[in-house]
């Protein structure tokens, strides 16, 4: 069997086709530096976020008693929130760093005139960048939610005590048929102002209506009690009943936090829990859209560290006069364009109002709407990869 020089590098002969994709020692070598130097950097990043919220938060942190072991754990769970946030830009700045220093010391122009193509070149950096994709998908789909449940615990209780519901003219299906409908409500008083209620029949006729000046929920007797309530009932034959109540305790299926939710419950949801919410509060009438985008975004973002290492490895493999300096600007300009533009598409998809006739429908649409700055990035990486010298 005829055997084939290896890649530069060292390592065995190749011996058959399948050889061809084993890991050389060249290939262990980025790797290792890939992910050692991922894992301090991230690991630094967090260190310094760790100390800045402590210092925001150290005054809320000692007026409500926080326990130790609890605050410690909270920064655990930061931990993981920060660094799945930053993950791709870590990623980013990992590749430049390393890399940049390679090809500053004429490692990769030795690599590339030793005979190994660009292409064999960029093998490790996606099977180090594969496996780091597959731990933020992993993470975020399912670890980072369970920790993200324990911070949110433990800002409501130390941290962020106050809470409001900033949206007006609410409304709710409460039940098939039930509608509910708030202008306001202020959460520390449990209270909605002016208060609307219709109850439909399966007919679509209208079988009650209820205005209220203000409704306040009673937590320990599970009841609503309506102030100033004009209540008119229309009854089969087609007369109708006027009341006029000061006050009007009621039990209906609706709670306070039915009608608003902090933001952050979201993240802590796993994925399976997140698309069984988005159906409850589909079949609600709530728009699900930010939820949608949340959905679709965990998997996005995971998968755009595989964008970033393509783009990475292509801008630092050149050397320049620059040196590692203007890498790195590189690296910050492409990493910030790469966040804002992935934050102008996901404000625009959850605030444009798509037409009747538009081609997409709206599901098909958020989707894209998360993928679209991987697409975009994607082209880019290809059209630097295109340009590297090789």
């Amino acid at each position: 069997m005829q055997q084939e020089q290896g890649p530069v590098g060292g390592g065995r002969p190749l011996v058959g086709g399948w050889r061809r994709w084993r890991l050389q020692r060249l290939d262990r070598y980025i790797i290792q530096k890939f992910l050692s130097t991922f894992f301090f950097m991230i690991g630094v990043f967090c260190i310094i976020a760790v100390v800045f919220d402590l210092m925001e938060n150290l005054t809320d942190l000692i007026n409500n008693r926080a326990p130790i072991g609890a605050t410690l754990l909270y920064y655990l769970s930061f931990c993981f929130y920060f660094g799945n946030l930053l993950s791709g830009f870590i990623v980013f700045l990992t590749i430049i760093w390393f890399t940049s220093r390679m090809a500053q010391q004429s490692e990769v122009i030795a690599m590339l005139s030793g005979g190994m193509g660009y292409a064999r070149f960029l093998r490790p950096y996606f099977v180090a960048g594969g496996i780091l994709c597959t731990m933020a998908w992993w993470i975020g789909n399912w670890i980072l939610p369970h920790a993200n449940r324990v911070k949110v615990d433990f800002e409501m209780q130390y941290i962020h005590v106050d809470f409001s519901i900033a949206d007006q003219h609410i409304f709710r299906e409460i039940t098939p048929g039930s509608i509910a409908y708030f202008r306001t409500i202020t959460v520390d008083r449990a209270t909605g102002y002016r208060f609307q209620y219709e109850q439909w029949n399966e007919q679509d006729r209208m079988t009650q209506q209820i205005h209220a000046a203000k409704a306040t929920w009673m937590e320990e007797s599970n009841k609503w009690r309506l102030v100033n309530a004009s209540i008119r009932d229309f009854l089969p034959d087609g007369t109708e009943r006027f009341r006029y109540l000061t006050r009007f305790d009621t039990t209906w299926a609706m709670r306070l936090e039915d009608f608003g939710q902090r933001s952050e419950w979201v993240a802590t949801m796993t994925t399976p829990q997140l698309a069984d919410h988005i159906e409850r509060e589909s079949a609600r009438g709530i728009p699900v859209t930010n939820l949608q985008l949340e959905r679709y975004g965990r998997t996005a973002n995971a998968f755009s560290i595989l964008v970033l290492t393509l783009i990475g490895v292509s801008i630092a493999s050149r050397k320049q006069r620059g040196g590692m300096g203007t890498h790195l600007f590189l690296a910050v300009l492409v990493g910030f364009a790469f966040v804002f533009t992935a934050k102008l598409i996901s404000v625009y998809a959850a605030s444009a109002i798509l037409p009747p006739s538009f081609p997409i429908p709206v599901e098909q649409w958020l989707r894209l709407a998360a993928w679209l700055p991987n697409v975009l990035f994607a082209a880019l990486g290809g059209l630097i990869y295109w340009k590297a010298p090789k």
